[in-house]
């Protein structure tokens, strides 16, 4: 029984083939006790409409039921000897509902209850009920061409059922190739997939929801294929964002270390700020991987939005003015405290204010605005930049990644900045959106939830 157990096919065709055969017994058994019982029930209804002409035929000619027991018993001369079910008898009596003619358990004599009269035929003569007529007991028999009616009836029946079980085991194998072959798609896609060949793809075949599980399984396809190459890209990318401050750190040690270089102020400058860069993007590595595993710590009090501004505003003052900028900071009067880790916040704040300085030319201009709206606070960094082109919009804030990658690098941008400022306004239960067009500028604006104090 492994075939069954492990056969989806098996299963449902057997399914198939249960219901089917339930469904035409029932249907065959019904049809053929139906039709029986009509046709018994025609021939007692003829039956008795002869009796009753019979009777009434005789009361016309003698005037009364005088002698009408001797004149219709017995029946059983009416019978073929050689038939054993006995005819239908019934029961006749008189205008004063006494039984002349009876079938057992009555006997002549007794009154008709008003249930057998109900059910009885009245015998009318010159609008005069002279007596009823109603079914006593027996089984009609019927003539040869009955019976081959009704065997040719069931034989048809069956015929039928039979026929219908096969169409049902005919359209059951393509339906079930038709369920089952978008299953056995994915079913080699995934085995493909654990082989680690990732992007499969799988024809979608129907618009129901074996359609849906597939246009799922591949958009996950994509996702995981996408996710295997970021990550390599993102193992080759640190590496090479590690190794490049090394090599500068190393060449001036071993420079300095056998006397080719001379020790200034300019070269342990030069060396510091690798062990920055480098101990910068040790701290980003950490907060993302933090952020991954759900255990970002957030400590959370009342910072007012406005003072935050200004003091972000103050501490990129310095580079603003060095780089020929204008910043301009607008704050919704009369802003509640915001409920959110002020360290975090700052730190996202100084990922995007570095982004827009390095992405601005001089003479440009920065904003930082913030407002109140139905769903909580609006935090905006704007600037004149040189924009994002639309088709590098939804990837900015993926790890590693560069719209401009020889720019960044001169900036020594390690490309992990936007991606924390979407894990940390995430953590907070908040989300981060981008509007750009090249050549006019940049707005990414954080949507954080009004909480509770």
């Amino acid at each position: 029984m492994k075939w069954f157990q492990h056969s989806l096919t098996a299963k449902w065709l057997l399914t198939l083939l249960f219901t089917g055969l339930f469904g035409v017994s029932l249907v065959w058994l019904s049809a053929n006790r139906t039709t029986s019982l009509g046709f018994d029930q025609l021939k007692i209804e003829q039956a008795q409409e002869q009796f009753a002409d019979a009777a009434r035929t005789y009361y016309v000619q003698h005037g009364s039921w005088d002698g009408v027991l001797e004149a219709f018993e017995p029946p059983k001369r009416q019978t073929p000897p050689d038939h054993d079910e006995p005819q239908p008898r019934f029961i006749l009596a008189d205008s004063h509902n006494r039984m002349l003619i009876c079938t057992p358990p009555y006997k002549v004599g007794d009154v008709l209850s008003t249930d057998q009269l109900a059910r009885g035929e009245p015998l009318m003569v010159d609008d005069q009920r002279i007596g009823t007529v109603l079914f006593g007991q027996g089984a009609p028999t019927l003539d040869p061409f009955e019976q081959r009616f009704l065997e040719r009836t069931n034989r048809s029946l069956l015929v039928a059922a039979v026929g219908a079980v096969v169409i049902a085991l005919v359209g059951g194998i393509f339906l079930v190739r038709h369920f089952t072959r978008p299953l056995q798609d994915l079913t080699h896609a995934i085995h493909a997939m654990q082989q680690g060949q990732f992007g499969q793809a799988v024809p979608v075949r129907s618009q129901d929801e074996l359609g849906n599980l597939t246009h799922a399984f591949n958009q996950m396809s994509t996702d995981l294929a996408r996710a295997n190459f970021l990550r390599r890209q993102m193992t080759a990318d640190v590496a090479h964002d590690l190794r490049t401050p090394l090599t500068i750190i190393s060449g001036h040690l071993e420079g300095l270390q056998d006397g080719t270089l001379k020790p200034t102020n300019q070269r342990f400058e030069a060396m510091s700020r690798e062990v920055t860069r480098l101990k910068r993007l040790v701290d980003d590595l950490r907060t993302l991987s933090l952020a991954d595993a759900g255990e970002l710590h957030l400590t959370y009090q009342a910072v007012d939005v406005g003072t935050l501004l200004h003091h972000v505003a103050a501490s990129f003052q310095p580079l603003i003015d060095k780089e020929h900028l204008r910043l301009d900071i607008q704050v919704e009067p009369d802003l509640p405290s915001l409920r959110a880790d002020r360290e975090r916040i700052g730190q996202v704040l100084g990922n995007l204010m570095s982004n827009a300085i390095r992405h601005t030319p001089a003479g440009g201009m920065i904003l930082l605005s913030a407002c109140q709206n139905t769903c909580g606070f609006e935090i905006s960094v704007e600037d004149t930049g040189e924009g994002i082109p639309a088709d590098k919009l939804p990837y900015i804030f993926e790890r590693l990644y560069r719209a401009n990658d020889a720019r960044s690098q001169n900036h020594g941008e390690s490309g992990l900045g936007l991606a924390i400022v979407k894990s940390i306004i995430e953590a907070h239960g908040g989300k981060v959106s981008v509007r750009s067009r090249v050549g006019i500028g940049t707005t990414l604006t954080l949507e954080l939830p009004m909480r509770s104090a």
